[in-house]
């Protein structure tokens, strides 16, 4: 159902679940995502794949819903030939997808689009690495039209998701700014530092003043290192904080496969609340099964 409070509104009143993993979803249900446009590529190519793992994330409990923009973007797509007019559809269509999956229920579902990084563009892994050599500037003019095809789509916030470094950090703010819409921002990260190596705390202190932003943390990293940041976010900036790590297995680059075993326990959000947290989910590899563990500790007890 499409919510009838705001989600800020919604956060003041206590925790809200997040969904998983949108790419191991849908290779669960047998897409091949060995392209560059990674799960972007199914807007195109299969829209229904991307709803339904979005429904199944649903049935599990979450209640914020992640869009499958986070490596949509119009040079993305003009590397495939695909013009700026069907570009923007395909990210209005992102917005669309997740609504039409929130609107399956009787329970508020609020959508989120997400704005990666400007590395998940270049489909090198530089988004954890940050530092591209680029201005603030010129990482505004690259953020700044995929969030206004976003934002004329109707979002109820944007996701400023998986943010290597400050720079770029304040690039997406300041693109976001003429939106209108309220926006968290999370970073990823390695111990208490950016991926860029940046103090986290000053990372986090970016957004204290700001207003728009109602949620800031973490996301796209260890289990271990989200117990440390959320008492931090909350700390240093006062605001509700948002964390969704990885199952805590490691992408192997060159043999193209996940090493190690998983360390995300749903049992993690009683710290989590505990320490601040109020949008609780996880990243890549967390499944519905383990959002429907996180939404079984964060409902209110009768």
């Amino acid at each position: 159902m499409k919510p009838v409070r705001s989600l800020a509104a919604a956060l003041a009143e206590g925790p809200l679940v997040l969904d998983g993993g949108l790419s191991n979803q849908l290779e669960a249900q047998g897409c091949d995502l060995s392209d560059d446009l990674w799960s972007a590529r199914l807007l195109a190519d299969g829209p229904e794949q991307i709803e339904a793992a979005h429904t199944a994330y649903v049935r599990a409990g979450a209640q914020v819903l992640i869009t499958s923009s986070y490596q949509a973007t119009f040079e993305g797509f003009a590397r495939r030939g695909v013009g700026r007019a069907e570009a923007a559809a395909l990210l209005a269509r992102s917005v669309d997808l997740a609504r039409a999956a929130a609107e399956r229920t009787d329970r508020e579902v609020w959508v989120a689009a997400s704005a990666g990084p400007y590395g998940a563009m270049l489909a090198d892994g530089s988004e954890y690495r940050g530092r591209y050599g680029l201005t603030v500037r010129e990482l505004e003019a690259f953020h700044r039209p995929r969030i206004e095809a976003l934002a004329a789509a109707g979002p109820d916030a944007l996701a400023l998701e998986t943010v290597p470094d400050t720079d770029e950090a304040e690039a997406l703010l300041r693109a976001a700014h003429a939106v209108g819409l309220p926006v968290w921002l999370s970073y990823t990260i390695a111990g208490v530092r950016t991926r860029a190596g940046q103090d986290l705390a000053a990372a986090f202190a970016l957004t204290a003043g700001d207003d728009r932003v109602i949620a800031v943390g973490v996301n796209c990293c260890e289990p271990g290192d989200a117990d440390r940041a959320v008492e931090l976010a909350a700390r240093v900036t006062g605001k509700p904080v948002v964390v969704y790590p990885n199952s805590g297995e490691r992408w192997d680059a060159d043999a193209r496969s996940w090493r190690g075993g998983a360390t995300f326990d749903p049992a993690r959000a009683r710290d989590w609340q505990s320490a601040g947290a109020r949008l609780l989910g996880g990243c890549c590899r967390v499944g519905p099964d383990r959002i429907a563990g996180l939404a079984a500790l964060t409902r209110p007890q009768p």
